[in-house]
Order: C-alpha cells, then structure tokens, then sequence
C-alpha cells in the first residue's frame, strides 16, 4: 500500500492529487470595548493560534512564517488595535501588502453603539486609549474616525452591542468554528427604526408600508411570533409580493458574495418598533432564505421586548 502523504502537496498513490494544507489568516480589530478579548478567548477554543497586540507592520512577516509551515499553524488570528498607537496608522498600508502578496486573508471588525462602548469603559474603569486629556467619547470619537475605511471594507462586520460575553462566543463559534465558515451564513434581522438602525447591516427593508397590528387592540398585546400577528402582517396587501421580489433582489447578491468569498451578511426589516411587522416578515426573510443552497440562515430581533 502506497504512504499517505496528505497535506505535502504531492499525490498519495500516483493518481489522486492531495490538496496541500492552506493556512487561516484572520486579522481581528475593531473598536475598543467591542470584545477583542472575549473573541480571541473564543478562537482559542476552537484551534486558533492568537497573536495580540501585533504592530501591523508586522503582519507580512508573521503571515510568510505561518505560509511556509501551514501544518503547525493552521488557524492563525492576529488581534490589531489602537493599542500600538502610532503604528496602526499603517494597518491599511499593511493590509495592502498582504493582499498584494497573494496571502488569502480576512477582516474581523467588532463594533458597538457608544452607549454600550462608554458603559463597558466605565464598568472597567479604565480610560480609553485614546482619550487622552477628555471624555471617553472623545476617545471613542477618535476611533472610528481612525477606523472608518477599515470597517469598510472588513470581510465581517460583527456588532456586540446587544452581546454579553456569552453571547459573543457564541456569535464567534458560529462564524469561526472548526468546521469552519459555511459558504454564506445570513442573519436575518428585525429592529424598530425608533430605536436606530442596526450598525452591522448590510441591507436594511423597510417594512412601515405594512398596516401597523398596533392599532388592532386584540393583537396589540402579541407579537410578530405570535400566529395571529403573522397572518395579519402578512395577508396584507403588497406583502407577499414584497417578500419574493425582496428574495429575487438578493439572488445576484448571493452569488457575489459567494465570488468574493465574503461568509457573513446582516439583512436587517425595520418597522417602527420591531415588535410586529418587522419580526414577521423577518421570519418570512428567513425560511424563503434558507431554501437557497450554501447558505445557513440565522433570525434574531433585536429590539423585540423593548416595548
């Protein structure tokens, strides 16, 4: 019987070419207080290697280390963050380089509302890295000014607002697991406008042309879980229609995503409150969704018992 030679990059009998094993590169950054730590104690658990605090000019050298031996380093996440000071200045010109090198690489960026991020600087006590002489929104101000086009063009855009820190290793198992990530994982989910828009979406619907239930007393009390509302939402005129020509929309979407190797995608409904027409239709969303092929579907509500 011919050696196994799986993972050299060589054939195992002479006939059946064996894929050579291709390192992770993760890159976690994000903004401070959005959870860097309780990801990387996350990625850990499930075989990440975690490099914290690396200077990113940096990342060339670590990433062509990893790339020579991708057998005793398969899953390597590199935490990146305001921490090095001067020197994230450079992330961006770093990240170029690492694509232009041909390294297969992707942009974790954790975010969070201010309110949350100033109430967890508080609840630590400790200051903002870049607050210097002021408030910790000045600090948090400074930031995503700093951060704005990294978060951009980030591969997964993860908002930990609602998040405690189980919840987020939950969110972090889901994306980065050992099985690692499915071909499109899509998030569905249902918010009310007067609270603010979801800061991680990428595509917001918004559902306000729907008759409100709350103005039907016997459905007022019941949400868009609950089978009387759904109907009522979604026997309306117009709805249906809207649902399937919302899902058509997304078809190319899809696909592109798929090219561009993107895993992650927030589709957020909004109604006024997100307690009725938003929840509905963003449980429609989701089992017209989930019918497509590669693509897991998760469905939360985000304000949903806020009323």
């Amino acid at each position: 019987m011919a050696e196994s030679t799986a993972g050299s990059g060589t054939e195992n009998d002479g006939l059946t070419p064996v894929k050579p094993v291709e390192a992770e590169l993760l890159v976690v950054t994000g903004m401070s207080g959005a959870g860097r730590s309780t990801a990387s104690d996350a990625l850990e658990d499930h075989g990440w290697y975690v490099v914290e605090n690396l200077p990113p000019q940096m990342l060339g050298t670590l990433a062509e280390l990893v790339s020579h031996a991708p057998q005793s380093i398969p899953k390597l996440a590199v935490v990146v963050d305001v921490r090095s000071k001067a020197l994230f200045a450079d992330i961006r010109a770093a990240l170029g380089a690492l694509a232009a090198s041909g390294v297969t690489f992707r942009v974790l960026f954790l975010d969070a509302n201010d309110d949350v991020l100033v109430r967890r600087f508080e609840q630590g006590r400790r200051p903002h890295p870049l607050q210097e002489g002021g408030r910790i929104l000045d600090g948090i101000a400074a930031e995503r000014e700093l951060l704005k086009e990294l978060r951009e063009t980030s591969d997964v855009v993860l908002d930990t607002s609602a998040f405690n820190v189980h919840g987020l290793a939950t969110a972090i198992t889901e994306l980065f697991s050992d099985s690692g990530p499915v071909a499109l994982r899509l998030n569905v989910m249902s918010f009310g406008f007067k609270y603010g828009l979801p800061v991680d979406a990428n595509y917001v619907a918004d559902v306000r042309f729907i008759p409100n239930p709350h103005w039907v007393p016997k459905l007022r009390p019941h949400t868009g879980l609950d089978k009387d509302v759904s109907e009522y939402v979604l026997e309306a005129e117009g709805v249906k229609s809207f649902v399937e020509r919302y899902v058509r929309a997304l078809e190319p979407v899809l696909d592109g995503y798929r090219r561009e190797n993107k895993h992650y995608a927030t589709i957020a409904v909004g109604c006024t409150g997100g307690k009725h027409r938003s929840v509905a239709v963003a449980v429609e969303l989701s089992k017209k969704l989930a019918q497509y092929p590669r693509v897991t579907m998760t469905t939360t509500h985000r304000d949903l018992g806020r009323e």
